[in-house]
């Protein structure tokens, strides 16, 4: 159950918001940056994931670096006081004007996803009469057994480049006095569970792929190895903070590091995924001969990955546990939003604390890819961001 120090000052919240733990985010913060020293893994936080600003001040203070896959969130990494050599620009479909960005104000790399962008990345920097650090994304060609639509390392991904391509990535950069090249990247994938399976399989991959970069005439310097390490959706209570010590510990184990040469990551949704609920309140109990529908105040705009990828979030009725106890009897719901779609819908069949119109429900984990992908769609008000510790000084 989500642990709240005063549930009277939380009820009073307007609904819905995001309800973010800023507790468990520094806990989570602060084991990422232990591993991250342990190891000798550099650490680039995914902004896509959430791009919050006090959660993005509160990583960049921990001197992790940044991974952005648009001009905007270059701007935005920065001015939450990111180091522009520690930020990574991603992404298959950079833009003229974002390339310029970049340089301007001087990232650590471009990873590059096709041949065609090297040479406008090329053609960009010359006018600008400046050098740009790249890298290559590799498609490796693995299968990390997620979700179609957040798996990235097969061939018919449109990420990375094809090993087919690789001569003519590797002469663009010999051939261009703008590029200085600086390793390989790689990423399969999100929401990674079979943690020493599937990334000791992307490392021996990349050690493939690194020596063959460098049988080229390449030196490769930094070898980026991507995110993709899961959150448990299922009890968030037990497991608040993924294992990196684990992720980062098969990493070594697996892929050989000579001296110079650093070892990268990205992730995005391990760090922030658990410190992040969606608070709604329910609007209408609606009983049916087939079903029971439990119908909220938030709805797909605000976290549209149920609708999305089918994902699943657990449920719970915070004003039955915190209100009236743990003696009530059990009832099936679909849980709803207000949203005029049918597929506006958080979970079905769920079997929760008997419910009532004015209670708060929380939808647990969604502090990754919740309100980074939120919209206005029915011209519905965005859900806003309340920290644990901003409720605690306002009693």
């Amino acid at each position: 159950m989500l642990d709240l120090t005063s549930f009277e000052a939380f009820s009073s919240l307007k609904t819905p918001f995001y309800y973010y733990d800023a507790t468990l985010l520094k806990r989570t913060i602060s084991y990422v940056s232990k591993m991250s020293r342990k190891y000798g893994i550099e650490v680039h936080y995914a902004i896509k994931a959430n791009p919050e600003e006090r959660i993005l001040r509160m990583i960049s203070s921990s001197g992790l670096g940044a991974d952005c896959v648009s001009g905007n969130e270059i701007v935005r990494a920065i001015r939450c006081g990111f180091k522009p050599s520690s930020i990574l620009f991603a992404g298959v479909g950079k833009t003229d004007g974002e390339i310029r960005t970049a340089l301007r104000v001087g990232i650590g790399a471009f990873n590059c996803e096709s041949v065609q962008e090297l040479r406008i990345i090329s053609s960009v920097a010359e006018k600008m009469r400046t050098v740009a650090p790249v890298s290559l994304r590799i498609n490796p060609g693995i299968d990390a057994h997620t979700h179609k639509y957040i798996t990235t390392g097969l061939q018919e991904n449109k990420f990375g480049i094809d090993p087919v391509d690789l001569d003519d990535a590797v002469e663009v950069i010999k051939s261009s006095g703008w590029l200085d090249f600086k390793g390989v990247q790689f990423h399969i994938g999100s929401q990674i569970l079979g943690v020493k399976e599937i990334f000791s399989l992307e490392c021996r991959r990349a050690a493939e792929l690194v020596s063959l970069v460098e049988s080229k005439g390449l030196h490769v310097s930094s070898i980026d190895l991507g995110g993709g390490l899961g959150a448990d959706y299922d009890e968030p209570d037990e497991n608040p903070i993924p294992d990196f010590g684990e992720w980062f510990k098969t990493i070594v184990e697996n892929l050989p590091c000579r001296e110079g040469r650093t070892i990268q990551v990205e992730p995005g949704r391990a760090l922030v995924a658990q410190c992040g609920s969606l608070i709604a309140r329910v609007i209408y109990i609606k009983p049916g001969s087939v079903r029971n529908f439990m119908i909220l105040d938030g709805g797909m705009n605000d976290l549209i990955r149920p609708a999305l990828y089918g994902a699943w979030h657990k449920i719970e009725n915070l004003s039955a546990h915190y209100l009236r106890g743990n003696d009530e009897k059990d009832t099936v719901y679909d849980v709803v939003g207000p949203v005029c779609e049918s597929a506006d819908v958080f979970g079905t069949d769920r079997l929760l604390r008997e419910s009532f119109r004015g209670d708060l429900i929380a939808i647990r984990s969604a502090g990754a890819y919740g309100a980074a992908m939120s919209s206005s769609y029915n011209l519905r008000t965005r859900a806003r961001a309340v920290y644990s510790d901003e409720i605690t000084k306002s009693r």
